[in-house]
């Protein structure tokens, strides 16, 4: 695509993904810091094509290692507003996986990069021709772009110093959001930025929910449907509501059919069981369900620790991800968090029963006052047993389902032993969920049960299965 440049460009790229063994750095990520910024700035503050590095390159770094880093890109035009920064920024992580050897995922301080071994054998010893590509495809597809200057940081001591003001950047454009909702609009907008790695990931963006990568809220995707109507983010028409309570809208279902490939023809926003929105990979949060207590957890990319169900942020990172429906799992920006639509169809913050401590801190004044103390941390509950204790201590409102689904234990005896009698019709009821396709032929011929589970967690206490005589 450029012959000055020491690889390939291409969108072909995208996707690419490079393991440990074939990783010559790593760059910002969860084990290090970083982030990606893009600011609208006055044309004469602007030096068009400009790149300056902070900190050590790309030569000097040695093979396996990993090191902070952070992007700032300045762009300039007459048709440039603050609005539109967060649309740029986000195209980053496009444009530096057109690049052959660069990995880019995640987004703002969650950003994580790699450069493969390949690519420094081939000539890439220098951050330069990276930014200098980044630069060239901003102004390429993105023409309201006039001039654009670029700045990577690798020293620590400078991220460290920027990253409180990054962060409130972050956190002022989100609050554009607050007063508006669902219900005062008649168009959502869509984002298939991350189909590259998730391909049947169907991306809604409305102002009670944020995109999963946290990046991109109502007010940018309108701005770049705008300037860019050929882009990423395009327009989705609201329709009918089918069910406002869980956020379930004709015209969404309809583009999560076009998107999926026919995958998917239902998706309800503000669901955590039933449809829920699919997950792409680059989402800030997973949620998890834990049938031992009937409530959800939530755990971001900054906790290093195991979760209550015994896995860390990553397993479950990988069993949510790619762009599925997965029943018990559910991607999510942080900014969902104080949507009063969060989860709302399956209780809101009523179901939350765990959170590192971290992250309930920083979205604490969004919880309500009444659940804000009876929701677990790592440091109430490390394990089920402990969450459990806390939750009664606590009176959390997720013991009063517990007490309602209580049966006496006659009645419990007496579907136990019905069971033993008819256990394929049992399974068969109470099984069947989105995601779990069953396939139970008669027991007559060859004999036996045959159940086929696609993406599905299950938890059963006890199946009795008996060959009726």
């Amino acid at each position: 695509m450029a012959e000055e440049f020491p690889f390939e460009i291409s969108p072909m790229f995208e996707g690419e993904r490079i393991r440990k063994d074939g990783m010559h750095v790593e760059l910002s990520g969860p084990k290090s810091k970083g982030y990606e910024l893009v600011r609208a700035t006055p044309m004469d503050e602007v030096e068009d094509g400009k790149f300056t590095l902070i900190g050590p390159d790309l030569s000097e770094m040695e093979e396996g290692s990993r090191h902070p880093f952070a992007m700032i890109y300045k762009i300039a035009g007459e048709l440039v507003e603050e609005d539109l920064e967060s649309i740029v920024e986000r195209r980053n992580h496009d444009f530096q996986n057109y690049i052959q050897g660069l990995m880019h995922l995640n987004q703002r301080y969650d950003v994580w990069i790699r450069v493969s071994k390949d690519a420094v054998a081939k000539g890439l010893t220098s951050f330069e021709p990276i930014a200098q590509a980044v630069m060239m495809l901003f102004k390429n597809e993105l023409p309201f772009i006039e001039k654009v200057e670029a700045v990577y940081v690798t020293d620590l001591a400078e991220i460290e110093k920027e990253m409180d003001n990054v962060k409130a950047i972050y956190k002022s454009r989100d609050d554009r959001t607050r007063d508006l909702h669902d219900e005062d609009v008649d168009t959502f907008y869509g984002c298939s930025l991350c189909q590259s790695f998730a391909p049947s990931n169907v991306c809604v963006i409305t102002p009670d929910r944020i995109s999963l990568c946290g990046a991109i809220n109502w007010f940018d995707g309108r701005a770049a449907a705008k300037v860019d109507p050929e882009g990423p983010q395009f327009a989705i028409p609201k329709g009918d509501v089918i069910d406002a309570e869980s956020g379930e809208f004709s015209g969404v279902n309809d583009i999560a059919k076009s998107l999926s490939s026919g995958e998917y023809d239902r998706i309800k926003l503000h669901s955590f069981f039933e449809y829920p929105h699919t997950s792409c990979g680059c989402f800030e949060v997973v949620g998890f369900y834990i049938p031992e207590v009937d409530g959800i957890g939530w755990v971001d990319r900054d906790y290093a620790g195991t979760a209550p169900n015994g896995l860390p942020f990553s397993t479950m990172a990988g069993q949510t991800g790619g762009g599925k429906q997965v029943v018990g799992f559910l991607g999510i920006g942080i900014n969902y968090f104080r949507s009063p639509k969060f989860i709302q169809s399956d209780g809101g913050w009523d179901r939350v029963v765990w959170m590192p401590k971290h992250l309930k801190d920083r979205v604490l004044s969004d919880i309500p006052a009444d659940i804000a103390d009876k929701v677990a941390t790592e440091e109430d509950a490390p394990d089920l047993d402990s969450l459990r204790s806390f939750l009664t201590d606590k009176e959390h409102p997720i013991v009063e389902r517990w007490e309602a689904e209580e049966e006496p234990e006659a009645e419990e005896e007496a579907e136990e032993e019905a069971a033993t009698f008819a256990a394929p019709a049992m399974m068969q009821a109470a099984m069947p969920m989105q995601g779990m396709p069953m396939m139970m032929p008669p027991s007559s011929g060859t004999g036996g049960v045959k159940i086929i589970l696609k993406n599905a967690k299950v938890s059963i206490d006890k199946v009795i299965i008996q060959k009726k005589e």
